[in-house]
């Protein structure tokens, strides 16, 4: 399988910066979004909802007797006809290249040379100030490692410029995650919690007045910030929390009582972004019902306490412990967005900042790798270096090959937000499951909890699934209509008829890849895509409105999912390289022939499932 790739050894072949592909996020420009980490307990601490009257039978696929799938997270992504979203168009059969070909650039002139600005300093304050056994022997990160992160601007990456932060782009903060991603996951998580979740929420709903008031000292890191979601008895069932808070009579305060657990920053945060159930009272029906709101929540209130800070297996450098609430008046000025849209407040902070994760993972493989060349080249067993060996060759080119798609998929969703893309949940939850199992003592005990951090690795993939096959109902609704007046819809009936007669008859769909893809790897790249729709139209029709419930199935097509996107990915980027005459193109292209290879190899899963 690895035939090609065992040339790769020893530091001239993992030499340089940050990968064999140089530094993506300033390829003629850069690349992505980013918003951060995630935040061990209100990382997404739930948030499907499944079971709640807030979000089953819903959406789409309640509308085609498919009940029960959680609505689009966030915003509603725009009508299936005109989602750029290539995953989107992976459930549907169609190629929307717009996004991923050719591997997208997204930095001025400017902001490259800020950027390269500020690499310098951040890697020099890892590797020379900040020391990652220390911060995890003490359970905390040492003095002059929180001082120094300040006179640096780490707390206010994103933060405006006239608030005091230093208004990075999600591909400019993408890439000093990466840097921190390969020194210490510790202090990562306290800067995520604070910023790509903390008070994420004031940066996308905060009202003018909100951003004024919390924003400078925020982003000096003065205050420290934490998002507060889950509960005992609410995981990944966001809309089952307990906590809540009770309007005053006189509609100038809220009373919040609850309890949180697994925060990070519980015990260092005086700003807490909260959610809480309150009654509100349906205009319709004039029923009063319960739905989640988000505060802004600050420890000077009074009634705000937090437990001993939690003993961990990993992440030990970060604080994470019981958040409670008890009898605390927030102000009603202090709702995040408007009261009962916390439940859309949630997903929208979670799924702007879940890609930041696979940032950070892609540089502690980066970290990881080049430990593991060093060793190889040095390293004598039998009267030879060992990266002389075929399995030692075989496990460094993995490796590689594992860094180089997270990297890929990173910087690649950044760039895409960067440029205006507001339909990528599906990619950016994709990023995070890979870049999450894609995977020394410590950095392995670091390691695990991103399998749960900004949800579940189990629950994502279900989202994964879901929301691809709730945009593959709207096509068949949308075509269910159409038949009804076959005369008012000719153009799209004879178009969508054509191209589903040409799949059965194993002729393909039409799709084409002929601008983007070397000719080599066309055809089975787009047996793949015809392969992965044509099960997902089966497996629709099959279980109807069940699919909901057949966790087996889509598990499975998640991970074919993930793994298609992956390949179209790395397909982009050597293409691009190639294209540029990159130095590192071949290898790039030894790389991509790689993982496509494996991505074929497993299409028997998507036929035995479409069977």
């Amino acid at each position: 399988m690895f035939r090609g790739l065992g040339g790769l050894r020893g530091s001239r072949d993992f030499g340089g910066h940050p990968t064999v592909g140089g530094d993506p996020s300033t390829w003629g420009g850069g690349n992505g979004p980013v918003k951060g980490t995630s935040d061990f307990g209100g990382v997404w601490g739930g948030s499907w909802g499944w079971g709640s009257p807030e979000t089953r039978g819903g959406g789409v696929l309640g509308d085609l007797g498919v009940s029960g799938g959680p609505r689009t997270l966030g915003a509603p992504p725009p009508p299936v006809w005109e989602s750029n979203s290539f995953a989107v168009g992976m459930f549907l059969g169609r190629l929307n290249t717009e996004q991923v070909f050719p591997y997208p650039s997204a930095l001025s002139e400017e902001q490259e040379q800020t950027l390269q600005e500020l690499v310098g300093p951040v890697t020099r304050f890892f590797e020379e100030v900040n020391n990652p056994a220390r911060n995890d022997e003490l359970e905390r990160m040492e003095d002059a490692t929180m001082q120094g992160l300040k006179e640096l601007g780490a707390f206010g990456l994103q933060v405006p410029p006239e608030m005091g932060g230093l208004g990075l782009s999600n591909t400019q903060y993408a890439r000093l995650v990466d840097i921190v991603g390969q020194h210490d996951l510790g202090v990562g998580i306290t800067l995520g919690a604070h910023q790509s979740i903390g008070f994420k929420g004031l940066l996308l709903y905060g009202t003018p007045a909100q951003k004024k008031k919390y924003l400078p000292r925020l982003a000096t890191g003065e205050t420290v910030a934490a998002f507060c979601l889950t509960e005992p008895g609410s995981g990944s069932d966001a809309a089952s929390i307990r906590t809540r808070a009770q309007p005053s009579p006189c509609g100038t305060f809220y009373t919040l009582d609850g309890s949180k657990i697994w925060i990070s920053n519980g015990g260092l945060a005086e700003i807490f972004t909260v959610f809480a159930k309150t009654p509100l009272r349906d205009e319709g029906t004039g029923e009063t019902k319960e739905k989640i709101t988000a505060f802004i929540v600050e420890r000077s209130f009074g009634g705000v306490t937090h437990g001993a800070p939690e003993k961990k297996m990993g992440i030990r450098a970060s604080n994470t412990a019981e958040v409670h609430f008890e009898g605390v008046r927030v102000p009603a000025e202090n709702v995040l967005g408007v009261p009962g849209g916390g439940f859309k407040v949630a997903m929208n902070i979670l799924n702007n900042g879940r890609f930041g994760m696979a940032a950070a993972m892609a540089g502690t493989m980066r970290g990881i790798l080049a430990k593991a060349v060093e060793h190889a080249t040095n390293r004598t067993q039998f009267g030879d270096k060992i990266h002389n060996f075929g399995a030692i060759q075989e496990k460094l080119a993995r490796m590689a090959l594992l860094q180089y798609v997270t990297e890929s998929m990173a910087y690649m969703i950044s760039a895409n937000m960067d440029q205006g893309a507001t339909d990528f949940q599906i990619e950016a939850a994709i990023s995070k499951i890979f870049g999450s199992e894609s995977g020394v003592e410590r950095v392995l005990r670091d390691l695990r909890v991103f399998r749960i951090f900004e949800g579940t690795n189990d629950i994502l993939r279900l989202f994964v699934a879901l929301n691809g096959f709730q945009t593959l109902g709207v096509q068949l609704r949308g075509l269910q209509k159409a038949l009804k007046s076959p005369l008012g819809n000719v153009g799209v009936l004879a178009g969508e008829v054509t191209r589903r007669l040409r799949r059965k008859a194993g002729l393909g769909s039409g799709l084409s890849l002929q601008d983007h893809v070397h000719p080599d790897l066309q055809e089975s790249t787009l047996q793949c895509l015809e392969l992965f729709a044509e099960t997902a139209d089966a497996l629709l029709l099959k279980h109807g409105k069940n699919i909901v419930d057949e966790q087996f199935v889509l598990k499975r097509v998640a991970d074919s999912a993930i793994d298609i996107y992956a390949m179209v990915v790395v397909l982009s980027r050597a293409s691009r390289s190639l294209a540029m005459e990159q130095p590192t193109a071949q290898h790039e292209r030894l790389l991509c022939d790689t993982w496509c290879q494996e991505v074929r190899g497993a299409g028997g899963v998507l036929g035995a499932l479409g069977g």
